[in-house]
């Protein structure tokens, strides 16, 4: 057996670079983004965002620039014309950095999945924009998808093997590699090595490929006994599901909708992989197939339609429901197309999904500003609904009016809107200038200790709440049209002493939930406060990490009814009110202990929610961590 050479291996990858130098260089850029971001850990908020923004600005370049590629040579033009387009691709996706920020918007997160699905879509048509050129595309996307698939195997198991290695220089050499090490292994493996190994497959004679007539044989196997089969026991299920709502005359529930398009991906996807052969006679039952599925397909759309039409109607449209809508619509289309017409050109389906996905993203009809005027338009319609919208504006609504439940829906649909949009959404409806509302409520609170970015919107939703009268409503998830009643019980435990005794340690250190995390130093001792979980709060000092589980605390004390009973302060009137208790300090404290440190959270309050007989959701709670030096 003949192994390749070092020099061959080092010039095979020499020529790929030279063939895709900006697709290189975005990879290149994006992993060292991701490394740096990795030692920052937790240590510079402001630079990890940017180097989120870096790598996803490398992700859409590297995959623009292949698109440009590949579309430069499938035409006939010269070098120079071939490099603007590139470079042009280069500058387009670059700019991109400035317009998505996901922590300013966590939409900027959905928008960068859909722009790289587009552009993962742009890839596999790029090259065959032309007329015809079917059976090319074919191979061509047959040639990445086996190409993908084995840079993944390589890139797995060259991770697994140094890592491995890494794992026996720390045992047997007492080196000290930290897991930071293992985590920019796989990022440089999986951005260089796989990236570099996956363009050298990429097909470079696009024309030679209309006369590739090869049909991989494990391919057909796969398909015809494992895909189409599946999809097969997906619509008997589906069918049988639509049978019983006729019958029951019930509305469809709402995974329904997953289920059928998990059905049409399975069947859209086994009959694109056996395209090539359907004419063949051995196969023509797969043309038989391939209608069935698209006949069958229509009646589970209007199943689709109905089951996301009754939450539209009843909740509005939210960029969830926007993407189901969409993807409806679209099924519909292409089913249409296969039944109506004789000549199927499989090239329309990547293109139409990825001018779909391109134009949900921005403008008036994208997903995000949709959602955003229906949700507005619930918003405003409750209090036209209470004569509380006067001359276009919002006024406040008169509370005494509203039941519990009327206020609850109100004050937690408020909430979601100022979340998810934010505050300036409502500018068309408030005479009050709300940028300068947003200003100065940022001003009055950044000096505060507690002060997030989850505490900004927090404080926004108060804001607008009480300037719409629901001051005396707390918003509320668990609603029932029938019963006031709250589902959840709410306790709010807090310690009633005033000074927490300190012998025997020799730090005490802050502790409070936030929506960042933070780091300080003490001699050589670096401690890290990380707030990742509302349920868990996690110390590191220096390499060792100490959780403490917050809601089995809760538990323990809720369990103990009889010494609860003795601190029991009762609760206000207030709809959904904490049963506050007032305990020693001694009963609100948990310890973990170490060879090195020992470490005491003492809470000075937890608040709390807990279904009967179900998890505990600890909504807050503050204190201070005792550590001990050993």
């Amino acid at each position: 057996m003949k192994f390749p050479s070092i020099k061959n291996l080092v010039q095979s990858a020499v020529n790929t670079i030279k063939r895709y130098p900006l697709e290189t260089l975005f990879a290149l850029t994006g992993t060292i983004a991701a490394t740096v971001k990795i030692e920052l850990d937790r240590l510079d908020l402001t630079a990890e965002n940017w180097c989120m923004r870096i790598i996803m600005i490398a992700n859409l370049g590297f995959l623009l620039c292949l698109s440009a590629t590949l579309y430069t040579q499938s035409k006939n033009w010269s070098n120079s014309k071939k490099t603007i387009v590139k470079v042009a691709a280069a500058i387009v996706a670059a700019f991109i950095i400035f317009i998505l920020d996901p922590t300013a918007r966590q939409a900027d997160y959905v928008r960068f999945f859909l722009l790289s699905l587009a552009f993962h879509l742009m890839i596999s048509f790029a090259a065959f924009t032309g007329k015809g050129h079917i059976q090319g595309f074919w191979q061509f996307n047959k040639t990445l998808f086996s190409r993908i698939l084995a840079s993944l195997l390589y890139g797995t198991v060259l991770f697994a093997g140094l890592a491995a290695a890494i794992g026996a220089t720390n045992f047997l050499f007492n080196f000290n590699f930290e897991s930071d090490t293992y985590f920019i292994l796989w990022v440089w493996i999986t951005g260089i090595f796989t990236t570099i190994f996956f363009l050298a497959g990429v097909p470079t004679d696009i024309k030679a490929l209309d006369g590739d007539e090869s049909y991989p044989k494990g391919l057909k196997i796969f398909t015809q006994y494992v895909l189409i089969p599946l999809s097969t026991v997906y619509v008997l299920i589906l069918l049988a599901y639509e049978v019983k709502i006729l019958i029951e005359w019930k509305l469809p529930k709402g995974l329904v909708s997953n289920l059928i398009l998990g059905y049409a991906v399975f069947g859209i996807l086994s009959l694109l992989l056996v395209f090539p052969i359907r004419e063949q006679s051995e196969n023509k039952w797969l043309k038989t197939y391939a209608r069935s599925f698209y006949f069958l397909l229509i009646p589970l759309q209007g199943l689709l339609f109905v089951a996301v039409g009754t939450r539209v109607f009843s909740y509005g449209v939210t960029e969830f429901r926007y993407f189901l809508i969409v993807l409806a619509v679209w099924l519909l289309g292409i089913s249409l197309y296969f039944l109506l017409f004789k000549k199927h050109n499989i090239k329309l389906i990547p293109m139409s999904l990825a001018l779909l996905t391109l134009l949900s993203i921005y403008g008036p009809q994208s997903a995000f500003t949709t959602s955003m005027y229906s949700q507005r338009r619930i918003v405003v319609n409750f209090f036209k609904k209470h004569n509380a919208f006067k001359d276009d504006k919002m006024m406040p609504v008169d509370s005494t009016k509203l039941s519990k439940v009327e206020g609850g829906k109100a004050v937690e649909q408020l909430s979601y809107f100022v979340d998810k949009y934010d505050l300036l959404a409502l500018q068309p409806y408030f005479k009050k200038d709300l940028q300068l509302v947003s200003d100065s409520l940022i001003a009055a609170n950044k000096k505060d200790r507690y002060f997030s970015r989850y505490r900004l919107r927090e404080v926004k939703y108060e804001w607008v709440k009480k300037k719409l009268g629901l001051n005396r409503f707390e918003k509320y998830y668990a609603y029932s049209d029938t019963t006031s009643t709250d589902e959840y019980d709410r306790y709010s435990f807090f310690h009633n002493d005033n000074i927490t005794p300190v012998k025997d340690y020799d730090i005490i250190m802050e502790n409070y939930q936030a929506e960042d995390s933070v780091t300080t130093s003490y001699k050589d001792i670096k401690l890290t406060r990380i707030n990742s979980d509302q349920n868990v709060f996690t110390l590191r000092i220096n390499d060792e990490i100490f959780r403490f589980e917050s809601d089995q605390l809760a538990k323990k004390l809720i369990a103990d009814t009889a010494k609860m009973k003795a601190f029991d302060k009762g609760k206000d009137d207030r709809p959904y009110a904490a049963h506050e208790y007032a305990v020693p300090a001694a009963l609100m404290q948990m310890s973990k202990e170490t060879p090195a440190y020992k470490v005491t959270l003492v809470f000075e309050r937890i608040d709390f929610s807990q279904k009967p007989k179900d998890t505990t959701i600890v909504s807050s709670g503050a204190g201070n961590y005792l550590i001990k030096i050993k």
